[in-house]
């Protein structure tokens, strides 16, 4: 089959690798109709995540149509139409009981690797680092699923591949970003990162019931598809970010401040994004906490920061002086998309909302390795692709 598969830093390439197989009686192996890239997939076309290994398959946010199943798998069978979660989980460990799916004990075989560096291991991840189980992803013609009757959920015929592939991952994290905060009526909610998660943040909080959403980021193309949701855009090399939220606030602060962007801000947007860039190469850091730093200064107190962007190691500098002395909350995690998938399906076919807003490039598997050049870049206006094996 053909697959995207990395070979190093900014190598990606669309190349000929063996079909995948039943490895379990609980697998399934699903023919891609629909994959994406995600800025998650960034860290690694960048170099910021390790544990990688060449010829790895890229590729969490994938569906497609059942072609085999497991004898064990009494849940699908050939022919379904799934949205498979970029999360693995096996559904009967202490923390999937407990609908945090990702955070399974079960689904990492390279959890000794993961502990080493965070204490604990979450769950694996499909196309993604060996420390999370270097499992091949979906930017490929097919995709062996694990515990495939746990993961994936059965889209109805109804619906396009375009408003429902976004449930394998980005639309449930940016309706986890808006979850976490707790979501009052007046409440004023603002988000750092206009990518796609950053925009289904925005979409979530409106639907979660906030006044007013505050959006932050500089690409143009992303700041006018915030704007088109009903949200307040501050470009933040144009105004200063801590001064516009203080006047729309009177002073007190944003309600909620969710961190959408993670450890690869803009350089250059402060003086201290630029220090953080300078330990990462130097080797005195392991992430640019810029953003991070940015949403504890502008929460009210007693106010939620929620942080979904991806953070990989160590953070330098963060003011835990303010977080505490004004009794922040922090809530984050990796998306446990399957305790989300069912409500937010609803939230589909209720029309509240068509996910394939986001979307800006759709193109073919081979046209792969290019589009993450020009997604990463902010070309051709990008802020979305889809790939149709």
């Amino acid at each position: 089959m053909k697959a995207l598969t990395w070979h190093g830093k900014s190598d990606i390439r669309c190349e000929s690798v063996p079909d995948p197989k039943i490895q379990h009686a609980r697998d399934a192996i699903i023919k891609v109709t629909a994959c994406a890239i995600c800025g998650s997939d960034l860290h690694i076309f960048d170099g910021v995540m390790p544990g990688m290994e060449g010829g790895d398959i890229l590729g969490h946010e994938t569906m497609g149509e059942v072609v085999e199943v497991g004898a064990e798998n009494k849940a699908l069978k050939v022919g379904d139409r799934v949205v498979v979660p970029f999360t693995i989980a096996c559904g009967e460990c202490f923390f999937c009981k407990k609908g945090f799916f990702s955070g399974c004990e079960r689904t990492n075989p390279d959890k000794e690797k993961a502990a080493k560096l965070w204490g604990h291991s979450p769950a694996g991840l499909f196309g993604y680092t060996h420390l999370l189980g270097g499992y091949a992803g979906g930017q490929a013609e097919y995709l062996r699923v694990p515990y495939a009757d746990v993961g994936p959920i059965k889209v109805p015929n109804g619906l396009t591949d375009e408003q429902v592939l976004f449930l394998s991952d980005i639309f449930p994290t940016g309706y986890m970003a808006a979850d976490f905060c707790n979501i009052q009526p007046e409440d004023t909610i603002a988000i750092w990162g206009c990518g796609p998660v950053g925009q289904f943040a925005i979409k979530s909080a409106f639907l979660l019931g906030a006044a007013r959403v505050i959006a932050i980021d500089t690409v143009p193309e992303r700041l006018a598809m915030a704007a088109a949701s009903g949200a307040i855009t501050i470009d933040f090399m144009k105004e200063d970010v801590y001064d516009r939220i203080q006047d729309l606030t009177h002073g007190r602060g944003a309600d909620a401040c969710i961190d959408a962007v993670g450890t690869e801000p803009r350089t250059g947007a402060s003086f201290d994004s630029v220090v953080d860039r300078v330990k990462v190469a130097t080797f005195m850091g392991t992430d640019r906490p810029h953003v991070l730093r940015q949403a504890i200064q502008n929460c009210r107190n007693f106010g939620i920061v929620s942080i979904v962007g991806v953070y990989g190691g160590l953070l330098d500098n963060i003011p835990m002086g303010s977080a505490i002395n004004r009794g922040l909350t922090f809530r984050m995690a990796q998306t446990p998309v399957q305790h989300y998938l069912p409500k937010l399906l609803d939230r589909v076919e209720r029309g509240e909302i068509d996910p394939s807003f986001v979307i800006t490039h759709t193109a073919s598997l081979e046209e792969g390795p290019e589009l993450y050049k020009t997604f990463r870049d902010k070309k051709d206006g990008c802020i979305k692709v889809v790939l149709k094996p």
